[in-house]
């Protein structure tokens, strides 16, 4: 690779870096982002909806999480980090400030919800304890893994197992340029595991108290 091929690809990532950031930290406002989730509802916004692709899996619960996160991985999506073709079709569709406005929204829409009643589980034990601090999980997700260390960073208390652990594999997915996720921090940390391990894992986690929800939307607006 010679200086010229160098310098144009550090520039690239110097714009995508700043394109992703500006969309994390644009000011979002819910109500906007109301009238901006038309194609989102069709699968967030039906209970035990589920995808087929790259497996049968529920779709990740979003009302009620970060809108810091909602954001990166919307900017993720947009520019290929993610790679999932539905989820770039629709990103790259969206403005930063669309980004902003519908990363809002999920956050805020979730608060007039009841809570569902989960009760607060025992500590982890045994192996998944020895898993999750081989993981080091609390120390980006935070206490109950519902207090992230970082905006950007996702809540993963609750969330459905089966996402859980399609997301955790993708970051262990290298050379497919429809599946994976090329995130630095949690490619390293999920490639320690095996996939059975990632299982149990997501299992754990999908069964502590959650302030995600799905929150029905109306097809018809």
């Amino acid at each position: 690779m010679n200086k010229h091929t160098l310098a144009f690809s550090a520039l690239w990532l110097s714009i995508a870096i700043s394109t992703s950031v500006h969309a994390q930290q644009m000011r979002g406002d819910a109500v906007a982002g109301e009238g901006k989730i038309s194609m989102c509802i069709g699968c967030h916004g039906i209970k035990g909806y589920q995808a087929s692709f790259p497996e049968i899996h529920k779709v990740p619960m979003i009302s009620g999480q970060s809108a810091g996160y909602i954001a990166s991985a919307l900017a993720a999506y947009k520019k290929g980090d993610r790679r999932h073709p539905t989820m770039r079709g629709i990103a790259e569709t969206l403005t930063d400030q669309d980004i902003a406005d519908v990363a809002a929204y999920y956050q805020a829409s979730a608060k007039s919800e009841a809570s569902g009643g989960a009760s607060m589980p025992e500590g982890a034990t045994g192996k998944v304890a020895d898993l999750l601090k081989k993981g080091a999980c609390v120390s980006c997700h935070g206490d109950n893994f519902s207090k992230p260390v970082d905006p950007s960073y996702p809540k993963i208390a609750g969330q459905h197992a089966d996402y859980l652990f399609v997301a955790l594999k993708a970051y262990k997915t290298e050379g497919n340029p429809q599946v994976g996720r090329a995130n630095a921090v949690m490619g390293g940390v999920a490639k320690q595991f095996s996939n059975a391990e990632l299982k149990e894992l997501a299992t754990y986690l999908s069964g502590l108290p959650s302030d995600l929800r799905v929150v029905p939307q109306s097809k018809f607006r």
